[in-house]
């Protein structure tokens, strides 16, 4: 079971600087604090938090943990190069919001995360999305006249039919990897993640995901993810999930209130929507919050010194009739020509 216990110490205490001038600083490592932190006021919210950013949240109490994230100016980077019709965008708008969701997890700095729903003979047959050091790049590839034929709004199935959710975890500072596959199976992409948690990891989840093109043709997108935590997850022995724990009900009631004008609103800080889902409770800690933008590694001079490994014959072999050899990204809809005498040098 993959818990972010296994993927890096958690923030026991708010590390922003509106904390620390409440309250003072956050205790050093090792030191006990003699008092909990009470929730955030409403004058105290950060106004920062409200676009391409992912913040995350434990309520320790209800032995929950959260994410928050929103998308914009690095989501329409993404989308920009692809053309993609609005039913592409708005399920690619989602499927990153996931990524972030999900990627944000990782501690390891150099950790990355990868989101794949496979459908061989789908009108989507294969959707990637991935993250690495606050960096997100995704792509659909799909059957343009079988989704014109599909109507505005087809539902996941008719997208996919039956398809396969991959959700991999790779760890190079610890050479650990983790991979979940399950079924792309509910209504939406939300519904299959949560079905994804209860299957392959088996924690009590709650997934909340939306996307908005505004009057102005700008992308939002933004997600929510609370689960219950094991028993013994901030530092006690670990026990198994507890499915029926009696403070989940709780915090999926109060998390699925979310509409999802609230999770697209720029104009909604990350803060204050935690604060509209939880001001009853004693205590919400923020973590630090984790910047987002768009980030395709493709490189040329790496395409280059890949080509170049090939015998002369493979080399000839790829050259097309300009005597150029074209190494498309898929995930940033770029084509780069390769010369044969560089790629040899």
């Amino acid at each position: 079971m993959l818990t972010e216990g296994d993927l890096g110490p958690t923030s026991s205490r708010v590390e922003n600087p509106l904390h620390h001038a409440a309250h003072g600083p956050p205790p050093r490592a090792g030191e006990d604090c003699e008092h909990s932190l009470p929730f955030l006021s409403r004058a105290a919210m950060i106004s920062e938090l409200s676009s391409d950013i992912a913040l995350g949240v434990t309520i320790p109490a209800r032995h929950a943990r959260g994410r928050a994230a929103r998308l914009g100016a690095s989501l329409d980077a993404i989308l920009a190069n692809h053309d993609y019709p609005p039913v592409i965008e708005r399920l690619l708008a989602e499927a990153l919001a996931l990524t972030a969701l999900l990627g944000t997890l990782l501690k390891d700095p150099g950790g990355q995360m990868t989101l794949q729903a496979q459908a061989p003979g789908g009108i989507i047959d294969l959707l990637v999305c991935d993250y690495l050091g606050g960096e997100l790049r995704g792509y659909v590839r799909h059957d343009a006249e079988r989704l014109a034929d599909a109507g505005p709004n087809p539902s996941l199935f008719a997208l996919f039919g039956k398809a396969y959710l991959a959700i991999t975890f790779d760890q190079p500072a610890t050479e650990e990897r983790y991979q979940g596959i399950v079924p792309l199976e509910g209504e939406s992409l939300a519904q299959a993640a949560q079905t994804y948690f209860s299957q392959s990891e088996q924690i009590p989840s709650l997934v909340r995901l939306a996307s908005h093109e505004d009057e102005h043709g700008r992308w939002h997108a933004g997600g929510l993810l609370f689960q219950h935590l094991p028993e013994g997850e901030e530092g006690r022995e670990r026990l198994h999930t507890r499915l029926d724990h009696p403070d989940w009900p709780h915090v999926a009631v109060l998390a699925g209130s979310v509409k999802a004008e609230e999770l697209t609103d720029p104009d909604l800080p990350l803060d204050a929507l935690i604060w509209r889902l939880f001001h009853e409770e004693e205590e919400v800690r923020l973590l630090e919050p984790v910047a987002l933008s768009r980030g395709c590694r493709c490189d040329p001079a790496y395409v280059r010194s890949v080509i170049a490994r090939f015998p002369a014959d493979e080399r000839d072999d790829m050259r097309g009739e300009d005597g150029l050899i074209r190494v498309d990204c898929a995930f940033c809809a770029t084509s780069f020509p390769i010369d044969l005498d560089e790629a040899a040098a």
